[in-house]
């Protein structure tokens, strides 16, 4: 880097030399043609030497400002050079430290290895030091058990063959000893389970019982006299019907169908309320925002205490003995509450009815089992207010009342998302599939339950490897028996879930089945 920078400022310097040449030869042949054209002159001759002069004076000036320059340039080089330098002496010791770094790294994971290849030999002389004594051991013990055959024939008396048969007619009398417990043992069972398959029997018995049907309707209007009474509930640019939907939290659709205006929301005691405050101020007449929020406001009022009066009623009809008001609240509350148009309400009842018949067949508390029906469903009525399903609901708000953890598992496991902890919970199930789950109990007619029953069975005996489907639980579960030879329990996971989407893609159904796929191996052999 220095001989590059001292040839450079060399060649400059050359570079001067040569210019100052240049101007004095340029300078000195001006003034020998001026002098030769006016060698006759003395005037000219003077003006010549002071041309000369002046060019001298001005080569001095070229010369003194390209060594000036020249020095800058010479500065500037030598800053740069110390700069790179000193950028190249910085990154030296940088690499020089994470030089350093991994070789201590390298360091530690060589002692590192030692440490654990140390460790290794140990554990391997200390198992072949166990696996010596273990041997040791049992020469030890084969020729101690030698010894103790040979004691025992000297102080019996008896040969091998002799000890064998006496041995083998003691094991015969204690076989047959055992045997006949065993017997006992199989028969005691066996009449346990009978009596826990006639309690099943009357179980399923009971589930196939069919009641009376309890539907209502879902659909809320109102009746309207004239057009010019719907003019009015409309309101000038709709104001009325804007502080009515206000009030009520509901929607109102205002359309061509002559005489009825609909009430729309998917909470069902809003619809209510809606419904009974749009009515009286038609029959009233004066409609206005002021008007409208009074006569919502009284029927809120009106509404909360029939809903009171509706779960009091139920609560002495079930006899289920002393509920917690907000729980006589959410009783009510089911009443405006349907499910593919059967009332809740009166769903839950049933419940409780069955749940009885059924308990006081089976030996259990009766009045425990009416609790249990009556509040199964008690979700259903915050369900569109609160995440998650309606037992869980039910379970979390029974839970918060102290209610008994019978009532609670009852609730929670009705459909099977938790397991029966008390045979409460299986009633239930039984009773709800009853009431809600029979052919007609709902709106869906006998021949479009049966074909849907059949369309699932078909859609599963589709796939291959299915031996036997079975639609049960009127429709909510599909039950597939597969082949155990050609399909694995891998299989029979891939199996079930292509049923599902495949009835989810084709049909149409409430709620959700559940589809069950079964696999069993037997192996049977004959002794001859």
């Amino acid at each position: 880097m220095e001989s590059m920078l001292m040839l450079g400022v060399s060649g400059l310097e050359a570079f001067l030399f040569a210019t100052v040449a240049l101007v004095i030869g340029v300078a000195a042949t001006y003034v020998f043609i001026t002098f030769r054209r006016k060698s006759t002159a003395a005037a000219q001759q003077r003006e010549a030497e002071n041309l000369l002069e002046e060019a001298r004076r001005q080569s001095s000036q070229v010369l003194h400002d390209a060594q000036m320059q020249a020095k800058e340039e010479l500065i500037k080089l030598q800053e740069q050079f110390k700069t790179e330098t000193a950028e190249t002496r910085t990154e030296l010791r940088e690499a020089e430290k994470r030089l350093v770094k991994r070789e201590d790294n390298l360091e530690a994971k060589l002692d590192t290895l030692h440490t654990k290849e140390k460790k290794i030999e140990q554990t391997e002389r200390q198992q072949q030091d166990r696996i010596k004594t273990i041997e040791k051991k049992e020469t030890e013990a084969n020729k101690l058990l030698e010894d103790q055959k040979l004691t025992l024939m000297k102080i019996a008396e008896m040969d091998q063959e002799t000890a064998r048969k006496t041995l083998l007619s003691k094991l015969e009398q204690d076989m047959q000893q055992e045997c006949g417990q065993l017997i006992e043992k199989m028969l005691t069972e066996t009449r346990d389970k009978a009596e826990e398959k006639s309690r099943d029997i009357v179980i399923t018995a009971i589930q196939r019982y069919a009641a009376g049907h309890t539907s209502a309707s879902t659909v809320r209007t109102v009746d309207i006299p004239s057009d010019e009474m719907k003019g009015r509930v409309i309101g000038r640019e709709g104001r009325n019907i804007r502080a009515f939907e206000k009030a009520t939290g509901v929607d109102v659709i205002v359309d061509d169908t002559p005489g009825v205006v609909v009430v729309s929301s998917f909470d069902p005691v809003r619809s209510e309320v809606a419904r009974l405050a749009l009515e009286i101020l038609i029959q009233d007449g004066r409609i206005h925002p002021s008007r409208i929020e009074e006569v919502v406001e009284e029927t809120k009022h009106q509404v909360e205490k029939q809903i009171l009066e509706y779960g009091n009623k139920a609560a002495i009809e079930a006899n289920v003995g002393k509920l917690h008001k907000k729980e006589i609240d959410l009783l009510g509350r089911l009443h405006y509450r349907t499910s593919y148009g059967q009332n809740v309400l009166a769903h839950s009842l049933e419940v409780a009815y069955l749940c009885q018949v059924m308990a006081d067949e089976l030996g259990l508390d009766g009045t425990l089992a009416r609790r249990c029906g009556l509040l199964h469903d008690l979700g259903k009525a915050v369900d569109h207010e609160v995440e998650g399903g309606h037992p869980h609901i039910g379970a979390e708000i029974c839970r918060r009342f102290n209610e008994r953890s019978e009532v609670i598992n009852a609730i929670e496991g009705h459909h099977g998302d938790v397991p029966a902890t008390s045979p409460y919970t299986p009633l239930v199930a039984a009773a709800d599939a009853i009431s809600a789950s029979r052919p007609g109990s709902r709106r869906e007619s006998l021949e479009h339950y049966i074909k849907r029953l059949e369309q699932l069975e078909a859609l599963a005996n589709e796939f291959k490897g299915v031996r036997q489907a079975h639609a049960i639980q009127a429709g909510r579960e599909v039950r597939v028996i597969v082949d155990a030879n050609q399909v694995d329990d891998g299989t029979a996971m891939k199996i079930a879930r292509d049923i599902a989407l495949k009835i989810e893609n084709e049909m149409t159904y409430p709620g959700e089945i559940k589809i069950t796929v079964l696999r069993e191996v037997r192996a049977i052999e004959y002794a001859r």
